[in-house]
Order: structure tokens, then C-alpha cells, then sequence
């Protein structure tokens, strides 16, 4: 198989700028990016470490050549569709979680984005795409049910009927009709999409403090399935949490100042839910 034959190291490339901003870029464009083991492990590696590094405020992710991740390599599919085969579980699943990423992930989605390909992007909280990329899901046309959580992920992004019809169809839809189903929110043309997404990255590092980001996220992923009443508690605890901050300081300093605000990096054991543990309502 090719994937065992590549080094780990150059299947996903990675860079930080100035700005804090890291690029995490799918690197198989041979394979069209294709999803292989070594590809996952490097990937979720790299989300890691930009985790965990304080000089990391945003990470955009993106693919090598025209296409961002047409799915699961061939190769691999071809090996598991073999009788007698079973799941070969990993130790992680290979969607990585929100609850590990404190920071914001911004998808620049250059080309063919199908199968466990739109899983990671999905990962994302905001999507560029360049006009003309192609998506499908993908899993029935192989025989598959929805895989990596698609049937839970997809539903709350682009609402239940458009979501079935994406799931049970298989069917391919371009970057525009992506954009009218509220799977990505930018078209780019493809020759400004990874300044484009960049550039909003840059934008939110260079003035959005990375403790909020970190809590609005928590907040917004975590309350997806709570009470209207609990998110309105946890959303007290964290407006008491921020009362008298550094960055509620700064963030005033700033505005007031004319200036760009200077918010400390997140540090590497920065825990959200720390700002909504003790959630109350004031009455």
C-alpha cells in the first residue's frame, strides 16, 4: 500500500504565522488527499499540539493540490470490503472531538470533500469552500451506513430533511448548493480561498481574546442539548467568570483606546468548563 511507504511527517504539513494563526494542510495530493491510518494519526497529532500551544490562537485546515479529502483511500476500502473482515477500531475515533480543540478550526476546502474527507471538515466551526468543490457523503453508494457520527453531526448543522436527503441520496452537490444548505458559510474562488480563510483567522487572533473564544465555543457546543433554562444558567456562570478579568479589561482598554487589544494565549491547561461549572440563575 502506498500509506505504508510515506513518511508520517510530510502525510500532513504544519506551520504557525506571526499571528498565531497554524495551517494544518492534508498532504497526499498524489491520492488526492485520501484518508489513511498514518494521515489520521499525523492529523490528530497536530490538532493536539496546536491545542496545547499558547502561540496557537486558530487553526485553519486545508488540503494539498485541488482536492481537500475525497474519503477513505481505495485501497483501504477495497481491503475492508474483503470477507471475514471486521472493524479495525483505533484507539481514538477518527472524528476528532470539539471538547478537545479549546481553539477556533476554520476549513479552507479546496476541492473533493466526501465520506470521512466532510467528517473532518464538519469538525470545523466555520467553512470556506472554493467555488466548484464537490461534496457527497458518500456511505450508502458504498454499501456503508453513516459513519464517524454523520447521522448526529449532520443534522444540527444543515436541519433534519436536508440532512437525510444528503445521507440516504449519496448524491454529489457543488460548493454553491453547500453554501444555500448552510454546510459552509463562504464561496471563494478557488484561487483566494486559503488567503480568504486565513485572513478571517488572522482577523479573530489578532482581536478576539482566546479565553472567550474558548467559552463561547464550550458554550455553544455544550448547550446543543440542554435546556433553555441550563444554557441560561451556565451562561450566568460564565459572565461572572469574565467580570473584573484581564481580558474583560483589555477588551474595554482597546475599544476605548482606538487599539488592538493584547490578550494573553491560552495556556495549555486551560479548561472552559471552569467558567460554567458552577452554573446559577440570579433569581
Amino acid at each position: 500500500m502506498p500509506e505504508e511507504s510515506e513518511s508520517p511527517q510530510d502525510l500532513v504539513l504544519y506551520e504557525v504565522d506571526e499571528d498565531g494563526v497554524a495551517t494544518v494542510t492534508l498532504n497526499r495530493p498524489e491520492r488526492k488527499n485520501a484518508w489513511s491510518i498514518p494521515m489520521e494519526r499525523r492529523f490528530f497529532a497536530l490538532l493536539d499540539e496546536a491545542a496545547k500551544d499558547p502561540a496557537v490562537r486558530v487553526v485553519v485546515i486545508t488540503g494539498a493540490g485541488k482536492a481537500f479529502c475525497p474519503g477513505m483511500d481505495v485501497q483501504r476500502l477495497e481491503q475492508n470490503a474483503q470477507p471475514g473482515q471486521s472493524l479495525n477500531l483505533q484507539a481514538r475515533v477518527p472524528m476528532y472531538s470539539k471538547k478537545n480543540m479549546p481553539k477556533p478550526l476554520i476549513a479552507a476546502i479546496n476541492g473533493a470533500c466526501a465520506g470521512i474527507g466532510l467528517v473532518q471538515a464538519l469538525i470545523c466551526d466555520v467553512r470556506f469552500a472554493a467555488r466548484g468543490a464537490r461534496f457527497t457523503t458518500a456511505f450508502t453508494r458504498r454499501g456503508l451506513a453513516g459513519e464517524y457520527n454523520l447521522p448526529y453531526v449532520l443534522p444540527r448543522v444543515i436541519g433534519l430533511e436536508n440532512a437525510l436527503d444528503l445521507l440516504l441520496s449519496g448524491r454529489a452537490f457543488d460548493a454553491d448548493e453547500a453554501k444555500e444548505l448552510g454546510l459552509v458559510s463562504r464561496v471563494v474562488e478557488p484561487e483566494d480561498l486559503l488567503d480568504a480563510a486565513r485572513a478571517y483567522a488572522r482577523d479573530i487572533a489578532r482581536n478576539c481574546s482566546p479565553r472567550a473564544m474558548a467559552i463561547v465555543r464550550h458554550q455553544v457546543y455544550g448547550d446543543l442539548d440542554r435546556t433553555f433554562t441550563e444554557a441560561l444558567a451556565r451562561s450566568y456562570s460564565a459572565m461572572e467568570f469574565f467580570a473584573g478579568s484581564p481580558d474583560f479589561r483589555e477588551g474595554v482598554s482597546s475599544f476605548t483606546e482606538k487599539r488592538e487589544p493584547k490578550f494573553e494565549g491560552l495556556p495549555p491547561d486551560f479548561d472552559p468548563e471552569d467558567a460554567t461549572r458552577d452554573a446559577f440563575l440570579p433569581y
